[in-house]
């Protein structure tokens, strides 16, 4: 890839017992760039976001806007402006939305630093509502505006849409193109292939731990190694990685 990375990754690598997680991945997210990491169930993704945020044990090279932060611990990395996402929301539900936000950062949040992230993210009409009263694609862009508020330099996003209908998915990427576009750095996780495939400008794939393919999504999409790997995935995925569904 060319360009300057807001993140560098050189050959992590994660092992539970005799088992490689993750095995020598190295990748790049361009400043302003949303950068894709997928492969089938068990391939490492979330192993990988978990060692690149340092919240399990790993090796390798980490290197965030030209200063290595290899040997930092998560909440430093935080600091310094590599945020996550997580699976499970993990909302305070007895707190509003804006509540929630504020939490996250651990200040008061100007007025207008919030309703910039609200706004945003399309969700200004429910700040002072609580998460439960929210629609799960509301939830999710909650969880986002968390990271959001905290003015990351990259974030990182662990399955953003899982458990979102297509057109709570549709709308979801059409958020995450804009952040994108906005001029923020992101690495995204996602199994939902038609998402991935249209949103991302730029695709890693693993397989077992171990990069097999990487380009543009048209790119990636053609790959026979990628279709391979993708053939013991659902059928549904199967025919999305093999049609290229990005431009």
């Amino acid at each position: 890839m060319n360009g300057e990375a807001a993140l560098s990754i050189t050959d992590l690598r994660v092992s539970y017992g005799g088992v490689h997680a993750v095995d020598g991945l190295s990748l790049e997210v361009q400043r302003g760039s949303l950068t894709g990491l997928i492969g089938p169930n068990g391939a490492g993704k979330t192993s990988a976001i978990d060692a690149i945020t340092a919240f399990t044990p790993s090796s390798g090279r980490v290197v965030l806007k030209g200063r290595d932060i290899s040997r930092t611990s998560a909440h430093r990395r935080a600091r310094l402006g590599l945020r996550r996402t997580w699976q499970s929301l993990e909302l305070f539900d007895d707190l509003t939305v804006q509540e929630n936000l504020e939490v996250s950062t651990g200040r008061r949040a100007a007025r207008g630093e919030l309703e910039q992230v609200l706004s945003l993210l399309g969700i200004e009409d429910e700040r002072h509502r609580l998460p439960t009263e929210l629609s799960h694609g509301a939830r999710k862009l909650v969880g986002v505006a968390r990271s959001l508020v905290a003015r990351p330099s990259v974030l990182a996003l662990d399955e953003p849409a899982a458990g979102l209908d297509s057109d709570e998915s549709q709308s979801f990427g059409r958020t995450l193109r804009s952040l994108a576009d906005e001029g923020l750095s992101m690495l995204l996780v996602d199994h939902d292939m038609s998402l991935v495939l249209t949103v991302c400008d730029y695709l890693y794939v693993l397989e077992f731990g171990r990069l097999i393919a990487q380009g543009t999504p048209r790119e990636v999409a053609k790959d026979p190694a990628v279709v391979a790997a993708y053939l013991g995935a659902s059928s549904h995925e199967a025919a999305l990685v093999g049609e290229g569904g990005a431009a």
